[in-house]
């Protein structure tokens, strides 16, 4: 899977990114009915409207709850982590993210304040920092950590996530150069590497016909379409 993170065309990147639903729809199938596909709506559409609408921005208890539900439900199953998240108070809860998010862009400083609550670690606390502030944080899931070189074996540590994110925030601002509409943000790469990376987990068909090269049936034309390509295997 680390052949997407190396690829350095953005039309790779962005037809991944446009089955990143369909990958999220196929995977729900296996979990409780829609249940996927609903909190990853919440979470990727719902969410960041809600924290951005806030004066200051921050989560609520709630909020936080539904959050880890999602980040559960997408990935590992880790039921303990439910019910510490739950045992937080509403007071705690605003305060540090508020704190959090105002930290920003100081990310290990904003990492460490939310980890001070309960149940939440820098997994955690950089998905909530990413639903506010997509164009500086990606969510540390496991399938985005596992698709970027240099980081195996993953560890769960602030230290850890900072050289996961340096990675795609340099990967994040190659593309950028490259693509007219600049809208890559490192939110954005790691639905890409989670989708990319579910796929081949769930031997989904979905993917199957992108390559590293970028050239596809849609290529532009240029001599690139002739090279031999090697295929990003999702079976």
């Amino acid at each position: 899977m680390a052949a997407l993170f190396a690829c350095e065309d953005q039309a790779t990147w962005r037809r991944v990114f446009d089955k990143y639903w369909d990958v999220v729809e196929a995977k729900s199938k296996g979990k409780k009915p829609e249940k996927l596909l609903s909190l990853d709506k919440w979470y990727q559409e719902e969410l960041p409207a809600l924290i951005s609408s806030r004066p200051d921005k921050h989560v609520t208890l709630s909020e936080l709850v539904k959050l880890m539900e999602w980040k559960l439900t997408r990935g590992k199953f880790r039921p303990r982590l439910q019910q510490l998240v739950a045992s937080n108070s509403e007071d705690s809860v605003e305060k540090c993210s508020r704190k959090a998010f105002n930290l920003l862009p100081d990310v290990q400083a904003a990492i460490a304040e939310l980890s001070i609550l309960k149940g939440v670690g820098p997994a955690t606390a950089s998905a909530v920092l990413a639903a506010g502030a997509p164009e500086q944080i990606a969510f540390m899931s496991d399938e985005a950590m596992e698709s970027v070189p240099g980081l195996k074996p993953i560890q769960y540590t602030a230290k850890h996530y900072a050289l996961y994110l340096d990675k795609m925030v340099e990967r994040t601002g190659k593309l950028n150069k490259v693509d007219p509409q600049q809208d890559w943000t490192p939110h954005r790469l790691e639905m890409c590497l989670w989708a990319m990376t579910t796929a081949a987990q769930k031997q989904l068909q979905l993917l199957e016909d992108i390559d590293v090269t970028g050239n596809s049936a849609q290529g532009n034309g240029s001599d690139s379409d002739h090279r031999p390509r090697k295929k990003l295997r999702t079976a």
